[in-house]
């Protein structure tokens, strides 16, 4: 899908605020009949641009309060060994996001975690046991400013 139009952009910021709207509420929010609302919305999904439709919990109350960052740097580059690492980092429930850098390290990791000790083991036990990791460098966060997944449409 490449043009939207401002009431497929009402749709979606609507649905990025909450994704619990039933289509009368939507409709009644875009200002459009639940059938013309409800179709413009699986267009949307059929297009790919809404992807999915999640819960997202409270890191506190899920018992994973501790956020790091991680910086990992292979001994490699090559696509094998790029490959190899995201097979592995897709594997780990600890490892919520993960992503190819250009720049000093190769990738950058968010990590979840319970406590101290928790941070730890996963640190000797998983993160430095995968494959081609030659550095892991962690920042912890100590309090949470800004998180959001909606996107700017």
């Amino acid at each position: 899908m490449t043009q939207l139009d401002g009431t497929d952009r009402a749709i979606l910021n609507a649905l990025q605020e909450n994704g619990r709207l039933t289509n009368a509420e939507l409709a009644a929010g875009v200002n459009l009949s639940p059938s013309a609302c409800l179709r413009r919305v699986r267009l949307l999904e059929e297009s790919g641009l809404i992807a999915r439709t999640v819960a997202l919990l409270d890191p506190r109350l899920a018992g994973v309060p501790g956020t790091a960052y991680v910086s990992v740097t292979l001994d490699s580059q090559g696509r094998k060994a790029l490959d190899t690492f995201e097979q592995a980092v897709r594997h780990v429930p600890e490892i919520t996001e993960c992503y190819l850098l250009a720049g000093q390290h190769d990738y950058l990791l968010r990590v979840v975690y319970h406590d101290s000790r928790d941070l730890e083991r996963i640190h000797t036990e998983i993160l430095t046991p995968l494959p081609g990791v030659v550095r892991v460098q962690s920042t912890l966060t100590l309090r949470t400013v800004k998180r959001t997944t909606k996107l700017p449409i």
